[in-house]
C-alpha cells in the first residue's frame, strides 16, 4: 500500500499488444492484417498520448493492462516511459477489467478509470472530468457510454465485483447491464457523454470522416459530440492508406476522397 497515491487516480488502457493477425480481426478487410495491426499500433500510441495530456490537468497516474503474458517488450517500445505496464492475470474482458482495478486499486489508488483501446479520438477532456468525478468525496460509479451499447470506461473507488459479474460482454446490453448492477449496490453512477469505438467497417468510416474530413461524430441529440483528440498518428496513417489504396479510399467514402484531393 502506497498512502502517497490515495489523491491519484490510476487509468490504465486496456490493450492486447499489437501483433498482425491478433488484433482489429473485423477491420480485416477492408484492411489487411498487417494494416489492421499497424492501426491498432497507432490507436495505443495516440491514447497514451491523450492520457499524457490528461496528466496534465489532473493527478493520474498512467498504465496499459495489457495481453498476453509475454508482450511487455513489444508495449514498452511504443509506450512513453512514464507509463506503467499491468499484466492481465486471466482471460475474458470481464476478468481482464476486474484483476486490473483489483491490482491498482491494492497498489493504493483512491481510484481505478480503465479505458478501451478503441476510442483514439476521446476528447481529453472526458478523460480528465473523469479522474475529477472520482476525486469527490464519497463511492461512485463513472462511466463513459460507448455507441455501440457497451462503454470505453469505467471508473471506480472501491473494488465492487458486481459491477462485472452476469454482464452479456460484447454485446448492446454492456453498459445498461452495469448501470443496473450500480443501482442494486445503491451505488452513485456518473455518466459521461458518449463516444465510440473503432472495431468494425462502419466505425472506422466514422473515424475517417473525424480525422480525414474534419467533421466530428454527433451525440443521440444529433448535436456535435466533439471535438475529439487529434489522433495524429492514427491520422497520418489513415492519410497514407487511401492515398495508397484506391479500393480502401472507395470503401471509406467521401472523407477519404476529400482527403485525395486536398493531397
Amino acid at each position: 500500500m502506497n498512502a502517497g497515491r490515495a489523491g491519484v487516480c490510476a487509468i490504465a488502457i486496456m490493450a492486447k499488444a499489437p501483433r498482425t493477425g491478433e488484433v482489429k480481426t473485423r477491420l480485416s478487410p477492408p484492411l489487411s492484417a498487417a494494416q489492421a495491426a499497424a492501426l491498432s499500433t497507432c490507436f495505443l500510441e495516440d491514447i497514451a498520448e491523450n492520457l499524457v495530456a490528461a496528466a496534465r490537468s489532473a493527478p493520474i497516474d498512467l498504465y496499459v493492462a495489457y495481453s498476453p503474458p509475454g508482450s511487455e517488450g513489444m508495449l514498452r517500445s511504443l509506450l512513453p516511459q512514464r507509463i506503467g505496464l499491468v499484466a492481465s492475470r486471466r482471460n475474458g474482458l470481464g476478468h481482464s477489467l476486474l484483476d486490473a482495478a483489483e491490482d491498482l486499486l491494492a497498489a493504493g489508488y483512491g481510484a481505478v478509470c480503465l479505458v478501451n483501446s478503441d476510442s483514439p479520438t476521446l476528447p481529453t477532456g472526458v478523460l480528465v472530468e473523469a479522474a475529477t468525478a472520482l476525486a469527490r468525496a464519497g463511492d461512485r460509479l463513472v462511466l463513459g457510454p460507448s455507441a455501440d451499447g457497451g462503454y470505453y470506461l469505467i471508473g471506480l473507488k472501491q473494488l465492487h465485483r458486481r459491477l462485472f459479474e452476469d454482464i452479456a460482454w460484447s454485446t448492446e446490453r454492456v453498459y445498461r447491464q452495469t448501470l443496473d448492477r450500480a443501482r442494486e449496490l445503491g451505488l452513485d453512477a456518473v455518466s459521461l457523454p458518449p463516444w465510440y469505438d473503432v472495431d468494425d467497417l462502419a466505425s472506422l468510416r466514422l473515424l475517417s470522416r473525424e480525422l480525414l474530413g474534419g467533421r466530428p461524430p454527433q451525440a443521440g441529440n444529433g448535436e456535435a459530440a466533439g471535438p475529439g483528440y487529434a489522433a495524429p498518428r492514427s491520422a497520418a496513417l489513415l492519410r497514407r492508406l487511401v492515398g495508397e489504396d484506391g479500393a480502401l479510399r472507395r470503401v471509406l467514402g467521401a472523407a477519404a476522397a476529400g482527403t485525395r484531393e486536398e493531397r
